[in-house]
């Protein structure tokens, strides 16, 4: 070894000659093209799916295929529903105001001295008139649940109210036979279906009987130890939680019963209409 030889260093000879910058920058081009090619030959099948899914039939509002997703999804929170499930509760301390979400059935002013709850009578059809004072006379049930929104968010609230069961206790007004709700041995002839308005029936929504017969599921006039403001729905609203914010309806008008189900505000745009979780 001579001055002009360099030494060699220990593994030199293991490493792959320089690829020259030419064929580098072939390769990559060669590659780009590929993934080009492959991400639009997979956006071109998206678009294919998407347009086979918006040629597919409506029902009730929207393509079939996504219809018969939201009845699968049905079907399994009705089976997966038992009076004895509850949704959890939490620490008073936890409780948040939650958004107030939806205008729809609160636009017109409401003089809440003059509000009076309409509620027909299952077994006669007459309607029977109840104020605030007679709702809050019913035995006072406080909770802190999660309100959940079909949106995805979600907030923990305290609620006071009557339990529903305990109006149609006190109130017979949902079997044909004039007999009180009983949630553990209801009636033969007790109304499956229960429908809710809004006083200028812009906003409703249809519950089954069981939901509206549930210990967790109130004729809720406070919220977080206050009364209800007109945004949250003054002077009753609805609270079930273990279904999704879209149906705990606001300032309730009226409370009529069914033999069939009901129209419910969101589920005639297309959502499920049990909207359970």
């Amino acid at each position: 070894m001579n001055d002009e030889t360099p030494a060699q260093v220990p593994g030199d000879q293991a490493r792959p000659p320089l690829v020259p910058e030419a064929e580098v920058l072939a390769e990559a081009r060669r590659r780009s093209r590929r993934s080009f090619i492959g991400l639009g030959l997979a956006g071109l099948a998206g678009l294919g799916g998407w347009g086979w899914l918006l040629s597919r039939p409506n029902d009730a509002g929207i393509p079939q295929p996504l219809r018969k997703v939201l009845d699968a999804n049905s079907r399994l929170t009705s089976a997966y529903y038992k009076q004895t499930r509850l949704a959890p509760e939490f620490p008073r301390s936890r409780a948040r105001m939650p958004r107030k979400n939806g205008k729809a059935g609160l636009k017109t002013a409401l003089d809440p001295a003059a509000w009076r709850l309409q509620v027909k009578d299952f077994a006669t059809g007459r309607t029977q008139e109840f104020s605030l004072a007679d709702i809050q006379a019913l035995p006072r049930v406080e909770m802190t649940t999660e309100l959940k929104c079909i949106e995805g968010w979600s907030t923990v609230v305290n609620w006071t109210g009557a339990r529903f069961s305990d109006f149609l206790a006190r109130y017979p007004l949902a079997a044909r036979t004039g007999q009180p709700a009983d949630p553990q041995n209801p009636a033969a002839n007790l109304a499956p279906y229960v429908d809710i308005r809004t006083p200028d029936e812009e906003y409703f929504v249809g519950l089954d009987m069981p939901s509206a017969l549930h210990p967790q599921t109130l004729l809720c006039y406070e919220m977080n130890g206050q009364p209800l403001t007109d945004g949250h729905g003054a002077p009753l609203r609805l609270v079930t939680p273990l279904k999704y914010g879209i149906k705990h309806i606001k300032r309730i008008g009226s409370i009529a019963f069914a033999d069939t189900r009901p129209k419910d505000y969101w589920a005639e745009l297309g959502y499920d209409w049990d909207a359970g979780h």
